[in-house]
């Protein structure tokens, strides 16, 4: 079994405090995630003309919705400072560009792969202009439909892709996570397949890898009673750290299907049957 690639995604979990995203950071690299990933949007361009005046009550007191996505926001500066902590942990990071002047924005960085929203799946331009950077990108799958999905894939055409097959309730009922899509993903598509999970509980995660999951995706958070639209749906510290090792166990046990006697299994063998 393929070694599973795990990203953890603090998204906007770090609420615009660098001392938050560096503790997820950490919490991310002891467990053994390969990367983690935060969002980046241009606000000015992201939040819809009529909501971005709207006031909203948040831990700075009541701003205006675009004053506050502006706030939460993180620039140059620190993702400076995240991309040379990253390093000092070697764990890989990324981010979600939600528009083309953060595609821009990250490939000023040496990041490995672009994550691509659910959300933006039908956004032609976004896709085909991250094409044209030539790294690995990674697509999301979540509200989507086959014909939806099908044009998105036209556009990523031969370059180096993988899709997550995905549910974008948050949080997800277990009922409607649907992981079969994997393997019709797989089929369909014959390309890596991964899953982004934003439900509960772990075992539907490591699941996924039984079924042939190759990336897994999950949000982590400190505590999920923090405020925000997210920290509902992520994993807690000692929740990712059992998830990490619950893949990681999968692997090990999942084995190439020839049966044999094992060398554990030559001692009893013995024994109970006197055979060698």
């Amino acid at each position: 079994m393929k070694k599973t690639y795990i990203i953890a995604e603090i998204g906007i979990n770090h609420n615009g405090n660098l001392d938050i995203a560096k503790k997820l950071i950490d919490i991310a690299a002891v467990a053994g995630c390969d990367a983690v990933k935060f969002q980046k949007r241009n606000p000015d361009v992201c939040v819809p003309e009529h909501q971005k005046n709207v006031i909203r009550d948040t831990p700075w007191g009541k701003m205006k919705y675009l004053d506050y996505k502006h706030k939460i926001e993180f620039g140059r500066q620190e993702y400076g400072i995240i991309n040379e902590y990253c390093k000092q942990k070697s764990i890989h990071w990324t981010a979600s560009p939600w528009d083309l002047d953060s595609l821009a924005f990250l490939l000023e960085y040496d990041v490995p792969f672009i994550k691509i929203p659910s959300a933006m799946l039908t956004n032609n331009k976004l896709l085909s202009e991250t094409v044209k950077t030539n790294k690995k990108i990674i697509l999301s799958t979540g509200m989507s439909t086959l014909e939806e999905i099908d044009n998105a894939v036209q556009i990523l055409g031969k370059a180096n892709f993988a899709l997550l097959h995905c549910n974008s309730s948050y949080p997800a009922p277990i009922g409607e996570l649907n992981l079969r899509c994997i393997q019709t993903l797989k089929e369909r598509y014959n390309c890596e397949i991964g899953y982004s999970g934003h439900e509960f509980r772990l075992g539907t995660s490591v699941a996924a890898v039984y079924l042939g999951a190759t990336i897994i995706e999950r949000h982590i958070t400190l505590d999920r009673t923090m405020w925000g639209s997210d920290h509902l749906s992520s994993i807690e510290p000692q929740g990712l750290i059992k998830l990490v090792k619950g893949i990681r166990e999968l692997e090990s046990a999942y084995g190439d299907g020839i049966k044999r006697v094992t060398k554990g299994e030559l001692a009893p063998r013995k024994k109970l049957r006197g055979l060698n």
